[in-house]
């Protein structure tokens, strides 16, 4: 992988990652009149639950669905400059010009006894997985997978160096039904000025089990699976995929790589080529559960850093994968139980969704070779 990086003529960072040789896409100007990129946004914080929320009004100006010959993640043309300034790409990395973080204080305003705020902080970056508009991540070939891992990767660290970020989310949003604003297969990473409220959960779930039991939840809740074995998608040497037994979405699946680690960055080379492989074998199941492609959303739980950088190593970094579809035509909507007490309700078994997305899981490399008479061509 070759890595470059550039400003765009609002001085936000851009950086491309390609597979071939010495490429540097980045030397491409950006030839868009735009003002300075100077966002705020700022963070309030909710004494009953102890959570911050962000408020970012200028998003309400966001691009909403355009034609798509006028998607602004498609590489520029003589014609037509996008936020990619250069004719293609493999994959690339750029500041979001709508972020939901970022920093720089908010206006001031009159003293408010029920208001307690700082500003937002953080950063948000924008994946583009690939140039072709029409295509979905399951579309990928393994090494172009692969490639996206990498980028994320390597953003993960970047951003987790940034002296305001406590926590680096990565993740990919999929189908109008999410509530996606372009359809250009791209995905999203979130720098938290502040650790997630689930982030938080789980660290504290992890350490009242190594309190009460001295060994590790992460480990244990994977080794569980493994031993009742109803709810497993797929297993590799390096990756487990299974339905959660509690799991909260219709269809749900939890992967983990067979050797903890606190973070993407933690991956070697053999889990990072077997991840590719897995991954675009769980999606392409979850886009033959109905007629019509999946909505999901793609969700990289890591852990919190300190401020030099470094991950937390109680945390042990998975992939939540799930779609809010239950059914073709039917949504899981978060209604009255759900967004007024957060508590859960599953309309489907978790071992029969496992046994649905396991009779449809194929390895990205039998899809490759045709065996199953698709084609990563």
């Amino acid at each position: 992988m070759w890595r470059s990086s550039g400003r765009l003529a609002d001085g936000r960072e851009i950086i491309y990652y390609d597979e071939s040789p010495g490429t540097n896409r980045a030397d491409t100007p950006d030839r868009r009149p735009l003002d300075a990129f100077s966002p705020t946004a700022e963070l309030r914080h909710d004494p009953l639950l102890d959570e911050w929320v962000a408020l970012a009004a200028h998003r309400q100006n966001r691009t909403h669905l355009p034609p798509s010959d006028q998607c602004p993640l498609d590489p520029s043309t003589a014609d037509r400059h996008t936020e990619i300034p250069a004719a293609g790409y493999d994959v690339v990395v750029f500041e979001n010009r709508f972020p939901s973080l970022a920093p720089g204080e908010p206006p001031a305003g009159p003293a408010d006894p029920a208001l307690t705020r700082r500003p937002g902080g953080g950063r948000c970056d924008v994946v583009c997985f690939t140039a072709d508009h029409g295509a979905s991540f399951a579309d990928l070939t393994p090494r172009r997978a692969r490639t996206v891992i990498e980028a994320i990767a390597d953003r993960t660290a970047a951003l987790a160096a940034l002296p305001d970020v406590a926590h680096v989310y990565p993740f990919e949003n999929r189908g109008e039904e999410i509530g996606v604003t372009l359809h250009h297969p791209h995905g999203q990473i979130y720098g938290y000025p502040f650790v997630p409220p689930r982030i938080a959960r789980m660290l504290d779930s992890a350490r009242a089990h190594r309190a009460r039991t001295g060994t590790d939840l992460f480990d244990d809740v994977l080794a569980a699976e493994r031993a009742a074995g109803v709810r497993i998608v797929a297993e590799t040497a390096h990756w487990t995929a299974y339905v959660p037994a509690a799991a909260r979405w219709p269809y749900e699946v939890r992967l983990f790589p067979r050797r903890r680690v606190p973070w993407l960055p933690g991956l070697d080379d053999d889990q990072r080529a077997d991840l590719a492989e897995v991954l675009l074998g769980l999606l392409r199941a979850f886009d033959t559960l109905f007629p019509t492609p999946a909505p999901y959303i793609a969700a990289w739980h890591q852990a919190p850093v300190d401020r030099s950088g470094a991950p937390d190593p109680a945390f042990a970094a998975h992939l939540q994968l799930f779609t809010l579809r239950r059914a073709p035509g039917k949504l899981k909507y978060l209604a009255g139980s759900e967004s007024g007490m957060a508590a859960w309700i599953n309309d489907i078994a978790p071992e029969d969704a496992a046994r649905r997305l396991r009779a449809a899981y194929r390895p990205a490399a039998a899809v490759a070779s045709g065996a199953d008479g698709r084609s990563d061509a």
